[in-house]
């Protein structure tokens, strides 16, 4: 069986390939042996797609314009400051 066949049953290789996608640069080769499987098994296209989400949202969480908004309110602040008044005053 040549590599390009043994591909399209190897859904590990499959895998790694999909991530390393998502992480760096497929060689020629290694995109064609991806997009021989895929074609082949929704498993793997599934996996893809989900995989791709996930490296999205977590990008997204934690990019540096996303960072800034991640603030508690200022009313919760104001909130919290008083019951912590509270709390030392009682002592």
């Amino acid at each position: 069986m040549d590599e390009l066949t043994k591909i399209a049953y190897n859904c590990r290789k499959a895998t790694h390939l999909i991530e390393k996608k998502l992480i760096d640069h497929l060689t020629l080769r290694e995109k064609l042996e991806l997009k021989i499987h895929l074609a082949g098994c929704s498993v793997c296209r599934v996996f893809e797609q989900q995989s791709s989400l996930i490296n999205k949202m977590v990008r997204d969480l934690f990019h540096p314009e996303k960072i800034t908004e991640l603030k508690l309110d200022e009313e919760y602040k104001k909130q919290m400051q008083e019951r912590i008044e509270e709390k030392l005053n009682k002592h």
